[in-house]
């Protein structure tokens, strides 16, 4: 059964308090839904195995997306990647314990994951100022008391991060710090069949975004305010962030990674996007398109730009599934002409979950600098990247595919169509 989104309310509450407390609609009592607590249980259950399999006593989280995807919890997401606010210990065999920011625990009361809420220790500076090594003893004598209780002896702990000081107080109490997030990119990476729905209502979100960005575009408009209706959608239909700023039009689209800005989009242009959307349930929605604004029609180098990157990811996507080597893959790869390359993306493929992650496939000429050669394995999901610009040429092109890696090959999840005018396809 789906699980109440609130604590359970005191006996005898008054229908005023119940009003109060009463979720948004969402629910269906029609259809067959997610059941959360079944994925927060695969979830958590992946990372014991994990800490298990290293031989580890537990862990400590700080990063938000790590405790969200570990016990389900949240709380000002961004706002903690930078700020050191809440944490949480999760032993291998026993009680998970969330130490989350001043007046917050009750955030987690409704979580069957966390057994025990607790003010956070903070010593970052912010925080802490001068007083942070004080803060930072009082930390590690806290998590090394839950060490001894419940790592049965073992004193070896998986962080995902610890600054100096942290590390330095633990080491005081005997406890050696490994590598969490190892663990954590590692469980994070097969997902669930409701894992994979979540994802699904993500991806809904963005392509309902992409498409309103689509409606939207005209001469005159500035990338910024473009780029802007990306955040309205999201939010407004239970999404949180976008992990960065790429859009950009016209000239700005080569070479890629230029963030946007005021410039004014101008008929002619190409605006290509990389979503990068963080939507509802904390899943990533990474997808990009190249839009082609009016009026007018694409040149023939606008068009030639976009079909070559459209047939990179195209090819790229009938290689992968299961048990593929990455090396194999990127040798096996559609290769960009010679006047591109330089121009490359980063990876040709790359994990996704609550954000980018484990795995990191590069091309072929950068796979002995970068790369490391592991196998797509069934329950990945992953974007399949291409980014197409000449070298000192005017524009270029992004395109990237979400898919799941099945038993038998792969799976699409991002549906949002391609620009028919750009393919030169009849329209």
């Amino acid at each position: 059964m789906p699980d109440s989104p609130l604590p359970p309310l005191p006996m005898g509450a008054s229908p005023r308090v119940r009003a109060k407390n009463t979720p948004a609609p969402g629910l269906t009592d029609a259809e067959a839904q997610v059941d959360m607590r079944q994925l927060r249980a695969y979830r958590l259950g992946r990372v014991r195995a994990g800490l298990r399999a290293h031989d580890y006593a537990g862990c400590v989280l700080f990063d938000p997306i790590n405790i969200r995807y570990a016990v389900g919890a949240r709380n000002m997401a961004v706002w903690t990647l930078h700020n050191a606010a809440r944490y949480c210990f999760i032993p291998t065999e026993g009680p998970v314990v969330l130490f989350d920011f001043h007046n917050c625990e009750h955030l987690s009361a409704y979580l069957e994951t966390v057994d025990e809420a607790r003010p956070a220790c903070a010593w970052y500076y912010f925080s802490a100022g001068p007083r942070c090594a004080e803060k930072a003893g009082r930390w590690a004598d806290e998590i090394a008391d839950l060490v001894a209780a419940h790592g049965g002896g073992n004193k070896r702990l998986a962080m995902d991060h610890c600054d100096p000081l942290g590390a330095a107080a633990l080491a005081g109490h005997g406890i050696e710090i490994a590598s969490g997030q190892e663990v954590m990119e590692r469980a994070r990476a097969i997902k669930s069949a409701d894992e994979v729905v979540l994802m699904n209502v993500a991806i809904a979100v963005c392509e309902t975004a992409m498409a309103r960005m689509r409606e939207a575009l005209e001469p005159g408009m500035t990338e910024n305010q473009l780029w802007s209706i990306l955040h309205q959608v999201n939010i407004a239909m239970g999404g949180e962030w976008i992990e960065t700023r790429l859009l950009a039009s016209g000239g700005r689209t080569n070479p890629w990674f230029q963030e946007c800005g005021a410039r004014v989009i101008r008929p002619g242009d190409l605006v290509s996007f990389d979503t990068d959307m963080i939507g509802p349930f904390g899943y990533c929605a990474d997808i990009s398109r190249t839009y082609f604004c009016g009026p007018g029609r694409p040149s023939g180098e606008q068009r030639r730009l976009y079909r070559l990157a459209w047939e990179q990811i195209h090819a790229n996507m009938d290689l992968l599934g299961p048990g593929l080597g990455f090396r194999e893959f990127a040798e096996k790869a559609f290769k960009l002409p010679d006047s591109c390359a330089p121009n490359r993306y980063s990876v040709l493929v790359h994990g996704v979950g609550m954000a980018d992650e484990y795995p990191h496939c590069p091309y072929a000429v950068d796979f002995d600098r970068s790369g490391y050669d592991e196998v797509f394995e069934p329950g990945m999901t992953v974007c399949v990247e291409s980014y197409v610009g000449e070298v000192g040429g005017d524009e270029g092109v992004k395109l990237e595919q979400q898919v799941l890696i099945t038993e038998t090959g792969t799976l699409l999840l991002s549906t949002y169509p391609f620009e028919d005018e750009l393919l030169d396809r009849q329209i």
